[in-house]
């Protein structure tokens, strides 16, 4: 339990308890001096999460707020870079201050908006090998003396990190009820077999007799496509994706061992679609400049689509991003030689902290031409380390799922695709929710 003294009694040594947690009125002990480097700390003080750091070997010890304000990240995977504390998604830097001072996706002339800053507490201090907070403006000018005769602090526990005021999309929203969900690559179900897959928290069993699917417990449909088997649990309100890919003759597929994150669905295709995560969490691309060009999105039925330019050595390369709510995507690179690749990825939200991930390429050699096994091998095998890093990066974040409510976030220019994602899932997650209101009220009618 935490605790401060008051004026009165700071001289008796007396220790005065707080009445609950968030009072946060005077000092509170949050770690051992010794116990903070260079790796930020969680702590708690006055019911209040942060996280605390030095920003040198030997430096003072700073205290920010204990998430990014872009995306929410725990701040406990920061790394300290020249002197600032370095978000681990997205490089945003800030000082000890809590100011931010850089957003690498903004360019070297790019302003951080106000709300970029953290929030800090009132004062910070080490005293008597201990580091304590006033989250709040106290007028007790020093932390209490601890050691010897007088009580030895008690640190409180980690406060969990607060939720987002608005809705959130996890990974068992009722919404979800109403989509199409890849389930099972289709080679994993012979004819007169079965499939036991998990799907929103529940068991399903899929069978292939005859040629027909069905599923059990009873579903609203189950078929295949794409390679896949997809369950619907409900009457379905998505939109296909379309993979003109798929009927190409030129194109070779391959498919990816299907993957699995303890991550919610929605925060993996946030990361999927967001480009300025690149340089800090791929290893192929360390390094790399981390500005991010215009990125021009069109609203179409169902989600969205961005068609992008890319200056590179030898002509333009065309980049296209195509999302079909809730979780299926497909991002097209075209060069200039007339290849192609394509990355088709597909969620299944398995439970709250389930999601499986489904991943196929689709390659086009130049001129139609067929493309190499040692190529193939080798475009798997680097889609297969992004996607690992991408699995590792939301696994971290410690999410519930996607915000919807976009102040809940700090959106920056550089995060249209991700702003489209949202908007795209709140359309979604409305109307699956008139859907059922309908369906309820239809239901009471006929009662």
């Amino acid at each position: 339990m935490a605790f401060s003294w008051a004026g009165g009694t700071r001289g008796t040594g007396t220790r005065t308890t707080h009445g609950g947690a968030g009072d946060g009125t005077g000092w509170y002990p949050v770690a051992r001096s010794s116990d903070v480097g260079t790796s930020p700390l969680p702590v708690g003080a006055g019911g209040q999460p942060f996280v605390v750091v030095r920003l040198a070997p030997g430096a003072e010890v700073t205290a920010v707020g204990a998430r990014c304000p872009h995306r929410l990240v725990p701040l406990t995977t920061a790394t300290v870079v020249d002197g600032r504390l370095q978000c681990g998604y997205h490089g945003w830097q800030f000082n000890a201050e809590g100011r931010c001072t850089l957003i690498p996706a903004l360019g070297p002339d790019g302003a951080p908006p106000p709300r970029a800053d953290l929030a800090v507490p009132w004062a910070v201090e080490e005293r008597d090998g201990w580091v304590w907070l006033a989250p709040e403006r106290t007028t007790v000018a020093r932390p209490p003396r601890a050691g010897g005769s007088h009580p030895a602090p008690d640190p409180e526990q980690v406060p969990e990190l607060p939720e987002p005021a608005g809705p959130v999309l996890g990974n068992l929203d009722p919404a979800l009820e109403h989509a199409w969900h890849p389930v099972a690559l289709a080679a994993e179900l012979r004819d007169g077999g079965y499939v036991q897959v998990r799907l929103l928290g529940r068991n399903w069993t899929v069978h292939r007799r005859g040629g027909a699917l069905d599923a059990d417990p009873p579903a609203w449909g189950v078929t295949e496509r794409l390679g896949l088997i997809w369950l619907a649990p409900d009457e379905p309100r998505d939109r296909p994706l379309p993979v003109p890919e798929a009927d190409d003759p030129r194109c070779t597929a391959a498919w990816l061992p299907p993957a699995r994150t303890a991550a919610p669905a929605g925060p993996l295709v946030d990361a999927l679609v967001d480009v300025a995560h690149v340089p800090f969490v791929h290893a192929s691309a360390a390094g790399q400049d981390g500005e991010v060009p215009d990125q021009p999105v069109t609203r179409e039925p169902g989600g969205f689509c961005s068609r992008q330019e890319r200056a590179v050595a030898d002509g333009v390369l065309q980049v296209t991003y195509v999302h079909r709510a809730p979780f299926q995507l497909l991002l097209r690179l075209t060069p200039p030689d007339g290849a192609g690749t394509t990355v088709v990825t597909v969620l299944q939200p398995e439970d709250a902290d389930s999601t499986r991930v489904y991943t196929c390429l689709f390659l086009r050699g130049v001129d139609g031409q067929p493309v190499p096994a040692a190529v193939l091998a080798a475009e798997v095998a680097a889609e297969q380390a992004a996607l690992a890093e991408d699995l590792r990066l939301v696994a971290g974040t410690a999410s519930t799922g996607l915000p919807l409510l976009l102040r809940d976030e700090l959106h920056v220019r550089s995060d249209r695709l991700g702003v489209a994602l949202r908007r795209a899932l709140a359309d979604f997650a409305a109307e699956c929710a008139a859907l059922d209101r309908a369906t309820d009220l239809e239901h009471r009618a006929s009662a």
